[in-house]
């Protein structure tokens, strides 16, 4: 077994051990649950030090054959891309297990549920087979029903149920547009690897891939989420329980841009060509939308969650520009903002769980409470808003360069959409943490040590790779070229 393939299974074990371990024994549960998502993050770290940033393709690849007639095989590995979003998500994953402490029903339960979506997640990540692309991809989502359904907040059957709707019916699509391009191509494979460069002297049709693109397209963006498919995702935000959150914004979400760019892109680029100013022109509903209606709310974990969708918009936007840029700022962006939103959605949970309530106008005055969870807020707000030090300014900057020459019009949206966010972010920091203290919350009580880990962690990645993005930018530009290298010349398609 190779470093990649112990990242997704590290977890999955955790869940396995948690089966055997009794009920009553919480302690155990948690340390186990630490232990193997821990062990992910720092066989992640490991990957990242040890990356070869000039070699172009995919490392530490590993395969095991599975199903040979139907050229199905185990097959994981690793390039700048999933290399970048595999740190996102064993960050998240790990700090979510650290907050996840205040968990204190049916624990043993909860942590299977949660481990099993970690090691879905990386699955999706790290695979380079379509087939276990989509069983990884299936197996990320069914765990988000229970994790909602059951640990969640208000309103959390109607959430579970609109996101299990809506996310079915995209990856019902997305399974349409793989197996119609599996027959369509003749390759008889899954591969990825060999797809992509089969594809390349054995192009489909542009016809065909015209039409094919819309089913990868809006299948995996359903989860991006791609407006006007978008109101899933702050309801579920509201109703999942902080660590589920932090995931849910923070990775999840990413998983419909990394198949939209790993594999749509890839393997059909001249439907990219047709479709993705489509796609520019949607990102400014995406953006100015959510900007808007998240500045209509009072409840602050909706009001991140319709951020969240707003801010999916840019990394869109990134992707539909087709340089390397874009795609540079895009991938960024899906790290900053995964890192961004964990630790607001962890900062609120700290005190959701002491008052009960998530309207900011019933908290007031929490800094002089709790001013450790007050300032983490106020850093993610400010990292939210594009603040320079973190690494949401530096991956939004690129997409604004990339985008401004071929998108203007959603450039200057996009740029508009910085100002909406700074306003909603900055009254909700203003109503929630200032001003005069509500006198029901005088007992509340702060951070302890222990729990100031979890966004100590997450900080400190976001202020590192805001004030060198280099560290990331160099890792992810060895793969960009490769998403780009079968675009057709604009030329071309002119002439289709």
């Amino acid at each position: 077994m190779g470093p990649v393939s112990a990242i997704i299974l590290s977890p999955l074990i955790g869940a396995l051990l948690l089966i055997l371990i009794p009920q009553q024994r919480i302690a155990w549960v948690r340390r186990v649950a630490a232990i193997s998502t821990g062990l992910s993050l720092g066989i992640a770290l490991y990957l990242l030090a040890n990356f070869d940033r000039t070699a172009t393709g995919y490392q530490w690849v590993e395969r095991l054959p599975w199903i040979p007639a139907l050229g199905i095989q185990y097959q994981v590995g690793l390039d700048g891309i999933s290399t970048t979003l595999i740190l996102l998500h064993t960050l998240c994953g790990f700090t979510g297990v650290l907050v996840s402490y205040r968990i204190q029903q049916r624990v043993k339960e909860y942590y299977i549920f949660y481990l099993l979506l970690i090691g879905g997640v990386a699955g999706v990540f790290c695979s380079l087979d379509l087939f276990f692309f989509y069983l990884f991809y299936e197996m990320a989502v069914i765990p988000m029903f229970p994790l909602i359904g059951i640990w969640g907040s208000k309103g959390k059957e109607y959430a579970t149920m609109k996101l299990t709707l809506y996310l079915t019916a995209g990856a019902v699509l997305a399974l349409i547009g793989l197996l119609s391009m599996y027959l369509i191509s003749g390759a008889q494979s899954f591969d990825l690897i060999f797809l992509q460069r089969y594809l390349a002297q054995n192009p489909i049709p542009p016809h065909l891939q015209t039409w094919l693109f819309p089913f990868l397209l809006i299948g995996f963006g359903v989860i991006a989420p791609i407006w006007p498919l978008h109101s899933w995702s702050p309801m579920g935000h509201a109703a999942a329980p902080s660590a589920v959150s932090m995931l849910h914004a923070g990775v999840l979400m990413k998983l419909g841009s990394y198949a939209i760019l790993r594999i749509a892109i890839q393997l059909l680029p001249q439907g990219a060509y047709v479709w993705m100013p489509w796609v520019a022109g949607i990102c400014v509903m995406n953006i100015i939308y959510g900007g808007f209606v998240a500045m209509a709310q009072k409840d602050i974990k909706f009001l991140i969650g319709y951020s969240s969708s707003s801010h999916m918009g840019y990394v869109l936007l990134g992707i539909a520009c087709l340089n390397p840029v874009g795609l540079n700022g895009a991938v960024l962006l899906m790290f900053a903002h995964g890192i961004m939103t964990a630790i607001a959605f962890a900062a609120v949970g700290h005190i959701y769980d002491q008052t009960h309530t998530r309207v900011t106008a019933e908290w007031g005055g929490l800094a002089k409470q709790v001013p450790f969870i007050a300032t983490v807020f106020v850093m993610a707000a400010l990292a939210s808003a594009g603040l320079p030090g973190f690494a949401n300014f530096i991956s939004e900057l690129l997409v604004f360069f990339a985008s401004w020459n071929s998108y203007r019009i959603s450039s200057v949206a996009a740029i508009f959409g910085i100002v909406i966010t700074a306003f909603y972010m900055l009254r909700g920091v203003r109503t929630g943490f200032f001003g005069p203290l509500n006198p029901k919350w005088v007992e509340l009580k702060d951070a302890t040590p222990f729990e100031k880990i979890p966004y100590l962690i997450l900080l400190s990645a976001l202020m590192i790779v805001g004030c060198w993005p280099r560290l990331l930018l160099d890792i992810i530009s060895t793969s960009t070229p490769a998403v780009l290298s079968h675009l057709a010349p604009l030329h071309v398609m002119a002439k289709l």
